[in-house]
């Protein structure tokens, strides 16, 4: 397949200081073109009233005495300040989190007791890999769509600065059996059993439980199917972050809520792993997973994040009676699922037409476009994927290809490559920028999408509501 940067005509004035980027804009809007809208289909016009985040930081920085629920809290209650909801117009509350910290298996609870709701307010956990809180999202519309509550709360939390590490199987299933020894005698007759084998820990990792295989090197055998190159990554990496870095400048990354971090003298403000390099020095970075030929980096994967999210959804009618302004229409979703070997991430590419047809909308409907930057490469296979005849009619079923979205509107303001990855914060990351961008870029129509662990996927189709503001 030739090169996909190479053949599609130069971005204008996105990335005015690198001008050896590569990344090119496939379409442009047609002359005349009318703005489209997608119906409702809930009969009650759900709406996005607004979101925050805490800043995402690479883990083991400023959150690393923290516990998961306590940024988790601290969006819930940035979250109803942002607003002025009291907690107790609060119905319902979905989080979602991906690496449980076990004292608090159910964190949308202990975060919801933690953050001062009542008590009296029901609130569960749902995970989905990198898509949890876009589960929650929709877990919420369909709460509400069923007429079952009027506003719930949706978000996600991931901390990765002090993950599970579990004894080895037999240390544990030692240990169990000695908790039920009856005597001494009992007890020490097990210890004589043990073994220096026992001691061995299980470290977590990003790896697929079906397949054995982590989640890079997955990316680097998707990469090379999809003949992308290292230099197309490493370009597109660095776009990531100059417009992440741009968006930071300009104050548009309004979801960000600022957090007082107990025992760190700053107030934590900003994203910390947002870092504009140079391409020399990224061509100069080793393989990451597959070596030595491999062609995934630490520079042009996402890197390992702490952070939390939350957001508040009700009907419009709901809205105009407690007086709020909406940012969006949560207009329409739908989750996919593929093979995780082969295919683990190329949810966006199965997710997207079949959303676009679902809400009756083409590709030139969409002024902005949020997809979940797990690895430059990964971004770069969907796209070629979406653009292969071949691929969208053997693979997702279609008569044609689905061809490649204006790149001009895609990931405007960076994305998980430069923002940072908190896997079970991203959704509501990526549909409050929708929402916002759409105000910013006077646009009508978004969609979100995301790959997820277990060769998953979601879409999402969110539309700018008339009184929404980007603050």
């Amino acid at each position: 397949m030739a090169s996909y940067v190479g053949r599609i005509s130069k971005m204008s004035g996105v990335l005015p200081n690198v001008a050896c980027n590569g990344w090119r804009s496939l379409s442009t809007t047609p002359a005349g073109w009318q703005k489209k809208t997608v119906a409702d289909k809930t009969g009650k016009n759900i709406v996005l009233i607004d979101g925050v985040r805490t800043p995402f930081l690479t883990s083991g920085s400023d959150y690393s005495r923290l516990m998961p629920h306590s940024l988790a809290s601290h969006s819930l209650v940035s979250l109803l300040r942002k607003t002025g909801v009291d907690k107790e117009i609060i119905d319902y509350i979905v989080y979602g989190t991906v690496i449980q910290e076990v004292k608090t298996s159910n964190i949308a609870r202990e975060a919801a007791l933690s953050a001062g709701f009542s008590n009296k307010t029901p609130a569960h956990t749902v995970t989905m890999a990198c898509i949890s809180s876009n589960q929650a999202i929709t877990t919420g519309i369909g709460l509400i769509a069923t007429g079952t509550y009027d506003v719930v709360v949706a978000g996600g939390v991931e901390f990765m600065s002090d993950v599970p590490i579990r004894h080895s199987r037999k240390m544990r299933g030692l240990m169990l059996k000695a908790n039920k020894a009856k005597t001494p005698m009992a007890k020490l007759s097990l210890l004589s059993t043990l073994r220096p084998g026992h001691l061995i820990p299980e470290l977590p990792a990003v790896a697929e439980f079906s397949s054995g295989e982590t989640m890079g090197h997955s990316a680097d055998r998707l990469t090379a199917a999809f003949n992308v190159s290292r230099q197309e990554q490493d370009d597109y990496a660095l776009r990531s972050h100059t417009l992440a870095k741009t968006a930071q400048q300009k104050g548009y990354l309004t979801d960000l809520v600022p957090f007082k971090v107990a025992g760190v003298d700053k107030v934590v403000n900003e994203d910390n792993g947002i870092r504009v390099s140079t391409p020399e020095a990224l061509a100069k970075l080793k393989p990451a997973f597959v070596k030595p030929h491999g062609t995934i980096t630490a520079a042009n994967a996402s890197f390992l994040t702490d952070g939390a999210s939350a957001c508040m959804i009700t009907t419009e009618a709901k809205a105009k009676e407690l007086g709020l302004k909406p940012k969006a229409y949560l207009r329409d979703f739908l989750y996919v699922s593929q093979d995780p070997v082969d295919q683990l991430l190329l949810g966006p590419a199965y997710g997207i037409p079949k959303i676009l047809k679902k809400a009756n909308l083409t590709l030139n409907d969409i002024d902005a476009w949020e997809i979940h930057e797990a690895f430059a490469g990964q971004i770069i296979a969907n796209l070629k994927a979406m653009d292969s005849d071949w691929f969208c009619k053997n693979h997702i079923g279609l008569s044609e290809k689905v061809g490649n979205p204006d790149l001009n509107k895609w990931n405007n303001w960076g994305g998980s490559l430069s923002i940072g990855h908190p896997f079970a914060a991203t959704g509501v990351r990526l549909c409050m920028h929708t929402a916002n961008r759409l105000v910013r870029e006077d646009g009508q129509i978004g969609v979100v999408a995301a790959c997820a662990a277990g060769g998953q996927g979601v879409a999402m189709v969110i539309e700018r509501h008339p009184q929404a503001t980007a603050e």
